[in-house]
């Protein structure tokens, strides 16, 4: 099972994480990406993130798709908003479960590491004194 998902509202971390338990499992691994209130000593405000939607859902998948055919993942999801998030909201949950801990763990860190350089969603930081956005691809 594989759920991609892009959308504006809050993530709810726990349905995300329950949406990959399986008896099957013994290792459940979640990556939970918040914002943080400051970046490079700037008190951060808030983040926008803008995506290309249809090409970061197909990225996504394919991620997801990659992640299952290098470990035997048996439910993985990847969860990204968009729009304005405040300091402390999530910005992206990637949840794993797999029958070993370890191909949970490796595959997790592979779909958020792959995503920050390849799924076409920007992020601006806004600060007290003005924004930038910020250069997630390389």
């Amino acid at each position: 099972m594989i759920d991609i998902q892009l959308y504006k509202q809050s993530i709810d971390a726990t349905s995300v994480e329950d949406s990959v338990y399986d008896d099957t499992c013994g290792g459940i691994v979640s990556f939970v990406g918040t914002v943080r209130n400051i970046t490079k000593g700037k008190k951060v405000l808030r983040l926008e993130f803008e995506a290309y939607q249809s090409m970061a859902l197909k990225e996504m998948r394919k991620i997801a798709l990659s992640a299952t055919t290098k470990w035997p993942i048996k439910k993985l999801a990847i969860h990204h908003r968009t729009g304005s998030i405040p300091i402390g909201g999530i910005a992206v949950l990637i949840s794993v479960s797999s029958q070993h801990r370890a191909d949970a763990f490796e595959a997790c860190r592979f779909c958020i590491d792959t995503l920050k350089t390849t799924v076409p969603i920007w992020k601006k930081e806004i600060f007290e004194d003005g924004e930038t956005w910020v250069s997630a691809h390389p």
